[in-house]
């Protein structure tokens, strides 16, 4: 399976919302969701309910999209850049990326090895 990375560095085959889109159990699925929705409300202070949590095959495959996922301000930095990840961005690492990487210390490193392959 080839890894799909977030423009942010988030590895979207790790993410809880990227996992019950692929999910073929209902009940398996709803239950995925429903965890969702309270660690939403926990990490993010968003009041999200379960039906509220749309599925999302990663922000950069144009398809479905987390509804979280397209207010992202790193994503639509991002998309209006036009540039492939945040790795090749001549801002690197903003402001934004800094708070993210505080929350998923794992997306620099992803970011960091996509950078190192660029040169």
């Amino acid at each position: 399976m080839d890894l799909l990375i977030a423009y942010c560095g988030l590895a979207c085959n790790t993410c809880p919302i990227h996992l019950a889109t692929l999910e073929k159990n209902t009940d398996r699925r709803r239950s995925m969701r429903e965890a969702i929705a309270k660690a939403c409300a926990e990490e993010y202070g968003m009041n999200l309910q379960v039906q509220e949590i749309t599925d999302c095959d990663g922000c950069k495959t144009g398809k479905m999209l987390f509804s979280g996922c397209a207010r992202c301000e790193i994503r639509i930095c991002a998309a209006e850049r036009k540039i492939e990840s945040c790795a090749f961005c001549d801002d690197y690492a903003c402001e934004r990326l800094q708070k993210h990487f505080d929350r998923d210390p794992g997306a620099r490193t992803r970011l960091e090895e996509i950078r190192e392959r660029k040169i």
